[in-house]
């Protein structure tokens, strides 16, 4: 992305906010890095539209026929052929939709013609989509080198909205929302290197965490979609051996990341219990790591009731200023399940006023 580009790339919210106000009108292309969670846009058109049908239209692996097919049709002894939409599509329904065609640019030429009609005319074969539906595509950056390439009289025709990575305090909120283990939470929290982008690094040494095109070896990297399916294996740790969790670790998020991650595993087992916490939290061990204080945090955020929120308050007088602050950062975020909860407790909202965190859990 050039300078003005990344100056004006907007975060995932912001992305389905505008497709959600624009989508019927024009439909737009949404361009970025690499397992930044582009998919995820459809979540959240679908929490501001639960009434549509959701759609995903994997241009990766769909041809031409997955899009529409002739049908024989008979008018006044006339024969003619008619294009009908695949069921599949849920144009039959006559109900409005969301279509979203993943991964655009790597689509075959004769399924771009096609898509093509449906972005600019609303139209898949002879049918005209229902007149409030959604429709947009996303696709990868063409300097990541993974094919996503469009011609230029399509780009031409759609607005190309790009998108940026998640900051780490962003990629919190949604860790905390979606309940991800405590530890990848901590990691994240404590490893800057995992919120640059390729387009940053210059050489693809300086950072082993990321994507990085020129590094054709690193088949497994962190991304946010990556770190997500991460949590999975560690909620699942007490199943598996160190060499298995390890191994799918390595091979989901990359073997610097996952050597990374699994030094944080091993803290885990030294942090005090939720129960240790809620039930003693002047005697609960505190542990002496910053690692370990920040998995603590999100620990406790991640399990907070009203009882449990009480106890952290006095046990959080026992650890650094900066660990404080972390804990209200993310509890204060707009994102955040509790945040009803968070705001009715009279001390956390002193503190809050207090270090003028009301307001800045974003720009962390």
């Amino acid at each position: 992305m050039n300078a003005a580009q990344t100056m004006y790339a907007l975060g995932l919210d912001e992305t389905a906010d505008l497709i959600g106000t624009v989508g019927h009108l024009r439909s737009v292309i949404v361009e970025g890095h690499i397992g930044t969670g582009k998919t995820s846009i459809e979540k959240l058109l679908m929490e501001k539209f639960p009434d549509y049908t959701m759609v995903r239209f994997d241009c990766t692996n769909k041809g031409l026929g997955d899009l529409f097919l002739p049908n024989m049709a008979d008018l006044n002894g006339a024969a003619f052929v008619r294009f009908v939409p695949n069921e599949e599509l849920g144009v039959h329904l006559n109900k409005p939709i969301i279509l979203n065609f993943d991964e655009i640019g790597k689509a075959d030429k004769s399924v771009i013609k096609g898509v093509r009609r449906v972005l600019l005319e609303r139209m898949i074969g002879t049918q005209k989509l229902h007149p409030d539906s959604i429709v947009f595509a996303t696709t990868n950056l063409g300097l990541e080198g993974l094919g996503d390439l469009l011609p230029a009289h399509t780009r031409n025709a759609v607005t190309i909205v790009q998108t940026r990575k998640p900051s780490k305090m962003e990629a919190i909120a949604y860790g905390l929302k979606h309940n991800f283990d405590p530890i990848l939470l901590g990691w994240y929290s404590q490893e800057p290197k995992l919120w640059q982008t390729f387009d940053e690094v210059a050489d693809p040494k300086e950072n082993l965490f990321i994507f990085h095109p020129q590094d054709k070896a690193r088949t497994s990297f962190f991304t946010p979609r990556s770190g997500e399916a991460a949590s999975d294996y560690l909620k699942l740790r007490d199943k598996l051996s160190d060499n298995q969790l390890y191994a799918a670790l390595m091979g989901t998020i990359g073997a610097h990341a996952a050597q990374d991650l699994m030094a944080f595993v091993q803290l885990f087992d030294q942090l005090p219990s939720l129960e240790s916490i809620r039930n003693d939290p002047h005697g609960a061990i505190v542990p002496t790591s910053a690692s370990a204080i920040c998995m603590v945090v999100y620990k406790v955020l991640g399990s907070l009731d009203r009882q449990l929120l009480n106890s952290w308050m006095t046990y959080s007088k026992r650890i650094s200023e900066e660990a404080r602050a972390m804990f209200v950062q993310s509890a204060m975020h707009p994102e955040y399940p509790h945040l009803d909860m968070v705001t009715q407790n009279a001390d956390i909202t002193q503190y809050a006023i207090d270090h003028n965190y009301m307001y800045q859990a974003d720009k962390v």
